[in-house]
């Protein structure tokens, strides 16, 4: 086995159950982008994608010939390739933000999204799971239904940062609150674990974001009423 194949196939031992390293490494990548994503850097979006490769190999473990005990789960690899393809989205966009805003600009002003795009964000959500459940269970999936969930779920919530929009967070903490037992029920106890850290975490990203959207907001109002009291006086 060269050294390649052998820090591939490493495994960590806890507890009498077996972790692959890149599971491990993936989600802690993963989840040194979401803490770029909080403090909106744009370095956060090729680190993700680093992760979502490394996350791909892990999901469809039976592709490389290291599935195990581990039933493979076509939404949770085929969301790390959805990932990559909407963070290059939200790497461009971020930026082109910055880059208009001057050298000292932030990557992203969050506001909230408008009632017609919460409703397509809604319909495209429960459109989306049941046709990539139908998907996923023709193809031999572990468990159709809540991986669709979580592959639509993750999707609108990385395009929904792309965006810049609050409610992204909130689209997570629905993703994890399926994902946390599914994966645990699939032996995928790393990413499980990941799982329930990001579900408090993207609770704390979204308190930071809405109240920066507040702050950008009354500051934005008192700039706009400076030069109308100017004229007054």
């Amino acid at each position: 086995m060269g050294i390649f194949e052998h820090l591939f196939n490493a495994t960590l031992s806890v507890g009498g159950q077996e972790m692959v390293w890149r599971e491990i490494i993936g989600n802690v990548i993963g989840l040194t982008s979401a803490v770029g994503g909080m403090r909106r850097k744009v370095w956060a979006w090729p680190v993700g994608i680093v992760g979502n490769v490394l996350l791909f190999t892990v999901f469809l473990g039976s592709w490389f010939g290291l599935a195990g005990d581990h039933p493979d789960m076509l939404g949770q690899a085929g969301r790390q390739v959805m990932f990559i393809a909407v963070s290059i989205y939200g790497w461009v966009r971020w930026n082109q933000t910055r880059r208009q805003g001057g050298a000292d600009a932030v990557a992203v002003h969050p506001t909230w999204a408008t009632w017609p795009q919460r409703a397509g964000l809604l319909l495209g959500m429960l459109a989306g799971t049941a046709f990539f459940a139908w998907i996923f269970g023709m193809l031999g999936s572990w468990a159709p239904r809540p991986d669709a969930w979580i592959f639509m779920g993750s999707i609108l919530a990385t395009y929904g940062m792309a965006r810049g929009w609050v409610e992204f967070w909130l689209i997570w903490v629905a993703v994890d609150a399926v994902g946390v037992p599914l994966l645990f029920k699939g032996g995928y106890y790393a990413t499980g674990l990941m799982y329930v850290f990001y579900g408090a975490f993207t609770i704390v990203g979204f308190v930071v974001w809405w109240r920066i959207h507040r702050r950008e907001s009354l500051e934005a109002a008192a700039a706009s009423s400076t030069p109308a009291a100017e004229a007054i006086a």
